[in-house]
């Protein structure tokens, strides 16, 4: 099998450029050096991880767990993070069972009170809410037996997206740092971390938020790039080589992330397709077709909690109109 590049990489699998760095970062997915390229490439291992990867994180298994079983030569410890998920599972069934019986207990009252003025009043029911205050909600919907047409189905289900938000960002001013080149984001995020821990940005604007996205996008094989945006006061001195640009804003659909499960670009990307009131809007900036990465946690972190550190969400934001 010939080396792939990381744009190649991205259209085989559909996946993100941001998140084979991230992997590659964490020492999940290891690309390689080819002499006299300057970029990096996967060879036939490094596919086969990333393969597995996908199947794993398919059936819900964390990157960290996926991290401990990749580490596991002797592969004794696959069947604990399996079993663990299995027992995380059949609590969520068990929660689905007991909500699908109270919603069924629901109807049957509300048919048999059809002409009276009962109606929701059973929601008020002590012994009800009691039951419903201790469940967990989830998306699972398995049966014991099943075949791959099952499984298909129930992964389409799981992929399809409940928690997307519609937001509408104001216009804004932002320093902008943008590399071109092997790593981007980092080499894109120090200058513009530099700038803001120097002038101590979060107490001259408490309300900062920051953004990121490919820019340039991947194009043929390997050219790629990152920029990053941090809001600023309009009057504020920007210094070479951030460079100051106005941002318009408008209407994003958004879906929450923890740091590295970029694959969910593709699900919001599906929801935004599917849906029946809005549609995709193309809008500067275009380097990622508009869309945007904003760091949740910027403020905290430039503030100097660790857990901030620690911890990173991501809100992954699609530009949208009514249709």
């Amino acid at each position: 099998m010939k080396l792939m590049t990381i744009g190649e990489v991205t259209k085989a699998f559909n996946v993100s450029t941001r998140m084979l760095r991230y992997y590659d970062e964490i020492g999940l997915l290891l690309s390689t050096r080819k002499e006299d390229y300057a970029y990096r490439v996967y060879d036939e291992s490094a596919v086969r991880r990333l393969q597995q990867i996908i199947t794993l994180r398919k059936l819900r298994i964390p990157l960290k767990k996926i991290a401990l079983i990749f580490k596991d030569t002797e592969q004794m410890n696959i069947v604990e993070v399996f079993q663990e998920s299995i027992s995380e599972l059949d609590d969520e069934i068990t929660a689905l069972q007991t909500i699908r019986d109270i919603l069924n207990m629901f109807v049957v009252r509300l048919n048999s009170a059809a002409h009276t003025h009962i109606k929701l009043d059973m929601i008020n029911d002590a012994e009800i809410m009691s039951v419903i205050q201790t469940l967990s909600l989830s998306k699972i919907n398995f049966k014991e037996e099943y075949s791959m047409d099952d499984l298909k189905k129930a992964i389409d289900i799981l992929s399809t997206l409940k928690n997307v938000c519609i937001i509408n960002l104001p216009p804004c001013t932002v320093a902008a740092s943008q590399y071109f080149g092997e790593n981007p984001e980092d080499n894109a995020g120090k200058p513009l971390e530099e700038f803001i821990r120097r002038i101590e940005l979060q107490k001259i604007k408490p309300d900062l938020r920051m953004f990121g996205f490919n820019n340039p996008s991947p194009v043929g094989n390997e050219t790629y790039g990152y920029e990053f945006w941090v809001t600023i006061p309009d009057d504020l001195d920007i210094p070479a080589p951030l460079q100051r640009k106005h941002f318009k804003g408008g209407l994003y659909a958004a879906h929450c992330i923890k740091m590295g499960d970029f694959h969910e670009w593709q699900l919001l990307g599906q929801w935004v397709m599917s849906n029946g009131e809005y549609e995709y809007d193309a809008r500067e900036p275009l380097g990622m077709n508009g869309c945007l990465e904003e760091h949740l946690n910027a403020y905290s972190y430039f503030a100097g909690d660790e857990m901030a550190a620690k911890f990173v969400q991501l809100d992954l934001l699609t530009p949208i109109k009514v249709k």
